[in-house]
């Protein structure tokens, strides 16, 4: 099995049949971070988030605002989603999962579901390039699942500009300077300004939003909104953005370079199997 999955000294997890992927995922990520956190940590430059009464007061009145006008105007189109959702995939016709907000409150996010609940002979999940269904890609495609999240901005768990909310399963794998992402409320899309790379890893994402906290003020989003506008239509940023073929995050290697799933150094994985007693 090895032989066939192992290459370069790198292995994909997403490969691995034998252990369940949560586990496995979530094993691989706190032997990674024993091993190297302690270590950036020390060698990071700390994060001075932006201060002033725009991002105190004007980003959040500019966000009620915005949002409550969108929710009106997209009130038709959600309900047309919501209808072709239950004829496409049936009940529920709401995705939702525990996302990381401001300050690393825990928060809802909301979405239409666009996948099956498809599995493989073994009674596990298909990968959600295979259970995403004709009209969810679509949506995908449109970024009109993105439409439900003007309710999370309305609430305040969201805002229209800032890093895009992650996964709770993260938490523990950050650095001290790129957790600083969270000293914003998170947002639809922190376009990519500073960085111009085809192919962006997770390292880089999280360096172009802790240079958003740094940096917040109404001309950075009015350029950022710009970008967002153009990914929207951009079907290469859209795929990026998403993080499809990044994988899941992992945590670092010690020259501060990000790990992901798809290509984790085989010692780390060698040493969370033993763990886990496979």
């Amino acid at each position: 099995m090895k032989e066939m999955i192992v290459k370069d000294n790198f292995i994909n997890l997403s490969d691995v049949k034998e252990i369940p992927h949560p586990e496995l995922f979530r094993e691989v990520a706190k032997v990674i971070a024993e091993d190297t956190l302690q270590y950036i940590n020390e060698h990071d430059t700390k994060v001075e988030p932006k201060k002033s009464f725009y991002t105190k007061y004007g980003k959040r009145f500019i966000d009620i605002v915005i949002s409550f006008c969108a929710l009106v105007l997209t009130l038709p189109i959600n309900l047309i989603i919501a209808i072709c959702t239950l004829i496409d995939v049936g009940f529920p016709i709401f995705f939702k999962q525990k996302r990381v907000g401001k300050d690393g409150k825990i928060f809802t996010l909301v979405k239409f579901r666009n996948m099956t609940n498809k599995k493989d002979k073994n009674g596990d999940l298909l990968p959600p390039s295979q259970r995403v269904t004709r009209f969810g890609k679509f949506v995908r495609k449109t970024s009109l699942d993105e439409l439900l999240n003007f309710w999370s901005i309305f609430k305040g768990d969201m805002s229209l500009i800032g890093p895009r909310p992650l996964l709770v399963d993260y938490l523990d794998s950050y650095s001290e300077r790129h957790m600083m992402r969270h000293a914003v409320r998170p947002g639809l899309e922190c376009p990519i300004l500073q960085i111009k790379k085809k192919e962006l890893t997770w390292a880089d994402q999280f360096e172009n939003e802790v240079y958003y906290v740094e940096n917040v003020s109404f001309l950075l989003d009015i350029k950022m909104v710009y970008g967002l506008v153009k990914m929207v239509f951009d079907k290469k940023t859209t795929a990026i953005r998403g993080g499809a073929f990044r994988g899941s995050f992992m945590g670092y290697n010690r020259d501060g370079s990000s790990i992901s799933s798809l290509k984790v150094p085989m010692k780390y994985y060698e040493k969370a199997v033993e763990r886990l007693g496979y």
